[in-house]
């Protein structure tokens, strides 16, 4: 009986910091969609409306699809999370070829902390540097209502204070929320329209404008492609296990057999996050800089990388493929499971402990 009400207290205790993490995550995406709502002080909302509508369908759009609408309406986060997921690729590529970053990775918590440290220095970097081209893009535009030296302070200021929150909030929901906090973010922005979309195209339906079975058949679509997500995430390639009969002490200890689950999808939704973020940069510049003097060569660079075009789909696929081998390879280190392998006594049948081990197990994951 006693041992049945410390279960009991244990489950009652969990599911009260279940809650707990629940009600923290709600909260900041309430914040987070407050935050998309509030614009920038100096700015022409007819505009700004009409440049979004010259630019429906182009690289444009995908960019305010990921800011959950930010862009649209130029607030005070409408840099979104892109600038800490640049600065995240960068430190993530020099860790794999700085032998510096790579010792610091290697001292445990306290060299993760120094790496995430220099992420957020290089993230205010690269806010700033976007923040100065959205700023000066919006003056050459005229959605400014004045271009002059004290809108260009308060808009630079603004978007990167804006970035930086959302890079602290993002951390703040991974420690006291549930998920990674980053996804999240990018999911609520990406999610917020859908509630609009899906009463347009019921209207649309209604109206004639869309076949009523086209519409449901789009929505089974969409059912289809989510569970085959789910499947894919969840699948697993086990690796047999087995490990031999060993005495410690006075204890013999029997042989036994087990598996090392190697995820299906080891690097996640990661790889087409990195991607698009990419694609994003030079698009964005191009958008912003291109109807410039002397620059229309960057607005023939955000054209041809606009989504649907065959360069953006070329591009786009070569750097999930790539990404996809770059973060395994740095998530999961063959060689150290091979070695733990090795020092508690396992190994896979047929397959020599060590190097062996390590190229079968490389070779299975790739």
């Amino acid at each position: 009986m006693a041992k049945q009400g410390a279960l009991s207290a244990l489950g009652k205790g969990g599911m009260s910091e279940l809650w707990a993490r629940l009600r923290f995550l709600f909260l900041a995406i309430i914040v987070y969609r407050i935050g998309a709502h509030i614009p920038v002080p100096g700015i022409n909302p007819d505009r700004l409306a009409e440049l979004f509508r010259q630019n429906e369908g182009t690289i444009l759009s995908l960019f305010n699809m990921f800011s959950g609408g930010a862009l649209e309406r130029m607030s005070i986060f409408a840099l979104g999370i892109m600038p800490y997921i640049s600065a995240s690729i960068i430190m993530q590529l020099m860790t794999a070829v700085s032998p510096q970053l790579e010792q610091l990775k290697k001292e445990g918590e306290a060299g993760r902390r120094k790496i995430s440290q220099y992420t957020r220095y290089g993230t205010v970097v690269l806010a700033l540097v976007q923040a100065i081209g959205m700023s000066v893009g919006l003056a050459s535009q005229g959605v400014a209502f004045s271009g002059d030296l004290g809108f260009h302070f308060v808009a630079v200021t603004t978007f990167v204070a804006g970035a930086m929150f959302m890079m602290w909030l993002g951390e703040q929901i991974t420690e006291r929320g549930v998920g990674n906090g980053i996804s999240m973010l990018i999911f609520a922005g990406i999610v917020a329209g859908l509630p609009r979309a899906i009463g347009q195209s019921f209207e649309s339906a209604r109206q004639g404008d869309i076949n009523i079975f086209a519409l449901v058949a789009i929505g089974l679509l969409a059912v289809a492609i989510i569970g085959f997500v789910v499947f894919i995430e969840r699948g697993q390639r086990r690796i047999a296990v087995h490990y031999a009969k060993r005495q410690q002490g006075r204890k013999v200890f029997a042989a036994q057999t087990s598996h090392l689950p190697l995820k299906v999808n080891m690097a996640g939704v990661i790889p087409a996050i990195f991607a698009s973020s990419i694609l994003l940069f030079p698009a964005s510049l191009g958008s912003w800089f291109g109807q410039s003097e002397g620059l229309g060569w960057l607005q023939d660079i955000s054209q041809s990388i606009a989504p649907g075009q065959p360069l953006n789909i070329l591009l786009f696929s070569a750097g999930i493929i790539f990404f996809c081998f770059f973060y395994t390879a740095l998530m999961f280190n063959p060689k150290d499971v091979a070695e733990n392998l090795k020092k508690s006594g396992a190994f896979i049948p047929g397959i020599r402990p060590g190097e062996q081990s390590a190229r079968y197990i490389d070779g299975v994951l790739t």
